[in-house]
């Protein structure tokens, strides 16, 4: 096959690291920060934004003071820190987060160990991390010794803290934007002066400008999904849940560990803990964007108060999820969920398929309890669409077993039928039944269909792209799903490019009884002989503009904030290398959607 002519390399993901680069001396790094707060000045502040539009702010201030293209990630930076400067100031200090890293400890002599919040630090005075943990605690900030710690937004959502003062290099400052900036959370950043991990420095006085300063405001200027996020969050504390969900059978201690409460027990432990609970946040948003998106308004300790029946709604979508991700982990011999070794696995097949049946019925029950508030008819279109979701998920789950017995071919579309059918329908139903509650969906009835197809493909894709660097949130295991024998996309572009006899090699690698990693190592190289990796990455890129372009048409503008909202957080790939996934990549999210 060496006459084969060699397929063309698209690099779509260009290198960023010339772009990272800070300035030398201190004069020019005031002069870039003195011109981002005067450009600053010139933004709406009324709605938070994504990395990209932080881009191109970033490159505007760069054209417009003619500095070099590799200046842009720290402009980017500075920019944000004066868009959020004002409400992070009005944050008290009890509510903010102080995240230093652990490369401004002296790497040689350290006394300091780890533990499991980061570096435990003795005020030594080797270093400058003593001093500014010491002034902040002081002070009443939450302070976190840790690069890129993954807990930081869960933090956020759980409600212990409103805003975060950062300390990290610009590698670690753009992996954070995406998740933490379009959430809607103040949030002031210095970068070091280098990258290197080791020994790096700071402008220290830049930390003082900040740190010590308290400046209240009547009421927040920036809209921020913060607040519904930790209401979805809080639907699953233990008062709350057991409000919304009453125990029937393991009311106390001792009729929980009675064979007659162990279904119930497990069900609710599993239900309870575990996951981002992004669907039920959905459907919260959803109703809240079409009900006067009051919540967007408000950022402060006080809980939004969420209704019985609304919360219930949206707990119900929870259980039918959970209930779906027992009965896959089984289907597909999954070995771990949320960091724990599945349900099948901690106790047995039988088990954890009643548990998921056990759920399926803990769904529907929560909807019924909900007709009181929301109505019979409502309740009625929202079970209605609920079963159609989940009709459609065992289609594709069957699409995806019966594939596994046969002869294994598989195209692109395929793979994308079977990810619609999976991934798509519960976004489907926690965005339509949110809408609903709020009234007609007469208006939304095409576009939430399509929107959440394209979110969930998308999404599904990032996947699979996320199963070759290895998976914290769910499956430990790099290149599981490949080696499981599932129809992921990366599998279909490869099969879609090889000749007859790569296909076979192909298909061989996929069945054979050699070691996981020998297999896994020849079958990268052929994704990468044949650019799979950038082909993927091309296509959530087309399912992000198609799920845009849907939104850019809503009314009102609350429920259109929110579709872009769910795109750039479904879709933000937490990978920012600038190479193709490797073996021993290990994705360290700060967690919204991840693993969602």
């Amino acid at each position: 096959m060496d006459d084969d002519p060699k397929p063309v390399k698209r690099q779509r993901r260009k290198s960023t690291s010339h772009l990272k680069a800070v300035p030398e001396t201190l004069t020019e790094r005031e002069e870039i920060k003195s011109a981002a707060e005067q450009f600053a000045k010139r933004l709406d502040a009324a709605n938070p934004f994504a990395k990209k539009t932080l881009e191109q702010w970033g490159r505007e201030l760069l054209e417009e003071m003619r500095k070099p293209e590799k200046f842009l990630g720290f402009a980017m930076v500075l920019i944000g820190n004066f868009f959020w400067k004002r409400q992070f100031l009005a944050i008290p200090f009890e509510r903010r987060m102080l995240l230093l890293p652990h490369c401004l400890k002296h790497a040689e002599g350290c006394p300091a160990d780890y533990d499991e919040f980061g570096l435990d630090c003795e005020r030594c005075g080797a270093c400058s991390i003593a001093d500014y943990k010491v002034k902040a605690e002081k002070l009443g900030y939450k302070v976190l010794v840790a690069e890129g710690s993954p807990v930081v937004l869960k933090i956020i959502v759980s409600g212990h803290i409103d805003g975060i003062l950062g300390v990290a290099c610009l590698n670690v400052l753009e992996k954070a934007i995406d998740k933490v900036l379009i959430a809607g959370v103040p949030s002031y950043a210095i970068p070091l002066h280098s990258g290197d991990c080791k020994n790096t420095t700071l402008d220290e006085s830049w930390v003082w400008d900040v740190l010590e300063e308290y400046e209240p405001l009547p009421e927040p200027q920036t809209n921020s999904y913060v607040p519904l996020l930790r209401s979805a969050n809080r639907l699953f504390d233990k008062d709350r849940f057991e409000t919304l969900l009453p125990r029937v059978r393991t009311k106390t201690a001792e009729a929980a560990k009675s064979p007659i409460g162990q279904t119930e027990r497990i069900s609710y432990d599993w239900l309870a803990n575990g996951g981002k609970r992004f669907r039920p946040f959905m459907t919260l948003a959803a109703y809240d964007a079409l009900t006067g998106a009051e919540s967007l308004k408000t950022m402060g300790e006080e809980p939004i108060e969420v209704s019985d029946g609304v919360g219930r709604v949206a707990m119900a979508i929870e259980a039918f999820h959970k209930a779906s991700l027992v009965h896959d982990d089984i289907e597909d011999n999954d070995q771990f969920r949320y960091g724990q070794e599945t349900l099948h696995r901690q106790y047995d097949t039988g088990t954890a398929i009643n548990v998921g049946d056990y759920l399926i019925g803990v769904g529907y029950r929560l909807v019924t309890a909900a007709c009181g508030e929301i109505g019979a008819e409502a309740a009625a279109d929202i079970l209605d669409r609920m079963a159609a979701a989940h009709i459609k998920l065992c289609d594709g789950q069957g699409a995806e077993m019966a594939w596994q017995s046969s002869d294994l071919s598989l195209s692109p579309l395929d793979a994308l039928q079977i990810y619609a059918l999976k991934t798509s329908p519960a976004f489907e139903a926690a965005l339509y039944a949110g809408v609903r509650m709020a009234g007609s969906v007469e208006d939304y009835e095409e576009m939430i269909p399509q929107f959440a197809r394209h979110v969930g493909i998308g999404f599904q894709i990032l996947n699979d792209l996320k199963d070759w660097r290895g998976d914290v949130d769910n499956k430990l295991v790099a290149g599981q799903d490949a080696l499981a024998l599932r129809p992921t996309v990366l599998l279909a572009l490869a099969l879609q490019s090889a000749t007859e006899d790569e296909q076979a090699e192909i298909r061989h690698l996929l069945t054979s009884d050699e070691p996981p990693a020998l297999r896994m190592g020849r079958l990268r190289r052929v994704f990468e002989r044949y650019d799979v990796f950038n082909k993927a990455e091309s296509l959530v890129e087309k399912s992000r503009a198609r799920a845009e372009a849907l939104a850019d048409a809503v009314e009102p503008v609350e429920f259109r904030q929110l579709l872009y909202f769910l795109t750039d957080t479904v879709l933000a790939d937490e990978d920012n290398s600038d190479l193709p996934p490797q073996a021993n990549d290990i994705l360290v999210p700060l967690p919204i959607a991840s693993g969602v």
